[in-house]
């Protein structure tokens, strides 16, 4: 997608388009969990999944970053951003295994 190119209506639907799927990304795991449809393990499965779409979704519609024609430099921020949220996760989580260790729950 060369975003130079397109006209400001084309480029409004794809926002638009881009907002939608992300509400309906959304909805769908907050409604798995607070009507309780699904069991632990599999609306975890599915949060996951669909969280993992919705990074997509925002990549293509909003940062318009196209997978097939991407210059070397996108996917090198790309990279290191997925660097950063993984050490992000990652000290998250020891953080919150250390004090559950810590509590003795």
């Amino acid at each position: 997608m060369d975003i130079a190119n397109e006209t400001p209506a084309a480029l409004r639907r794809s926002y638009l388009v881009g907002y939608g799927i992300a509400i309906v990304l959304t909805a769908i795991p907050f409604g798995v969990v607070a009507l309780g449809l699904l069991d632990r393990r599999p609306a975890l499965i599915l949060i996951a999944v669909l969280a993992i779409v919705q990074v997509l979704v925002h990549l293509r519609y909003f940062l318009h970053i196209d997978f097939r024609r991407t210059p070397r430099e996108n996917i090198l921020v790309l990279g290191f951003a997925a660097v950063l949220i993984c050490i992000m996760i990652g000290g998250t989580l020891w953080i919150m295994l250390d004090l559950h260790h810590r509590m003795m729950l």
